[in-house]
């Protein structure tokens, strides 16, 4: 894995699986499982890491399970799980391996609180990052790794883009070097973003791109194509007048209650003549 030759590893792994699976070792195979979860994730295929992974939870539950690797379990279901989004569940696996691997004294086990902090982060729940680092368990594993994570929170929590890219480059081997967490930066960047341009036009019905560019501190160009983004995302309702440079945002439309009502009315006006087409059936019958 180290060598990055992920497919290669895994046309190894499937001739080592046969023979493993012969033998009947249900320990190696959960390792062997596991390793073949992480090869297929770094390859991008979460359905077949998915598939791998309770290949090894099925193993593991037949045999007894060393504390250590039921820990990478858990940290590995955890990924998978942040990866779908479901950040809540990760944050669970995420706790049970930091709880495995601190009792063990296992460096993983900074990890895991990294990726726990990183979880409270993409739920918009930074505020309780500092709370989780000043913890008992958490004042153990202060560093560069968590010091990271509460740049990153303290940047959400103040909708910062200046501060995000700040802890980007000021801890770019804790942030961007890591696999796990510059996945999710990128739509960290993007919810950032977004929030501030909303929070930049909410006085405005009118205004030039060029000075919201300016305020935020990006290229126009930049600026334009996420705006242009948010519009056909339907984050706001406005247009881009491109030949003038300006963004116009409209009212919030009201939604008339006339159309739902109506719709319903003829929904039931066709049911009642559904029954009734039924009633006379059976009498000409």
């Amino acid at each position: 894995m180290e060598s990055k030759e992920y497919s290669e590893a895994l046309s190894l792994l499937s001739g080592l699986i046969k023979e493993v699976r012969r033998l009947d070792d249900k320990l190696l195979l959960v390792d062997i499982d596991l390793l073949e979860s992480k090869l297929h994730f770094s390859l991008r295929n979460l359905p077949k890491a998915k598939a791998s992974l309770t290949a090894a939870r099925t193993a593991a539950n037949s045999i007894y399970v060393p504390p250590a690797q039921q820990g990478t379990i858990d940290l590995q279901s955890g990924i998978l799980h942040a990866e779908e989004k479901d950040y809540k569940t990760a944050y669970s696996y995420f706790f049970e391996a930091f709880e495995a691997f601190n009792a063990l004294e296992d460096p993983r086990a900074v990890f895991s609180l990294k990726y726990m902090l990183l979880c409270k982060i993409m739920v918009s729940q930074a505020d309780d990052v500092a709370g989780i680092i000043s913890s008992k368990a958490g004042l153990q594993y202060v560093g560069p790794e968590l010091d990271a994570m509460k740049a990153v929170a303290d940047a959400h929590s103040k909708r910062s883009l200046k501060l995000f890219e700040t802890a980007l480059r000021d801890f770019k081997a804790q942030l961007e070097e890591d696999p796990i967490v510059h996945r999710h930066l990128s739509s960290l960047y993007d919810t950032l973003l977004e929030q501030n341009l909303c929070r930049l036009i909410e006085p405005f019905s009118r205004v030039e791109i060029a000075h919201i560019a300016e305020l935020i501190e990006l290229p126009i160009d930049h600026v334009e194509k996420k705006l242009s983004q948010m519009i056909l995302d339907k984050k706001f309702a406005g247009t881009l007048d491109q030949g003038a440079g300006c963004l116009i945002i409209f009212d919030d439309p009201k939604t008339d209650a006339i159309y739902p009502a109506t719709l319903e009315t003829i929904s039931n006006i066709g049911k009642v003549v559904d029954s009734l087409y039924v009633r006379s059936a059976k009498i000409m019958a």
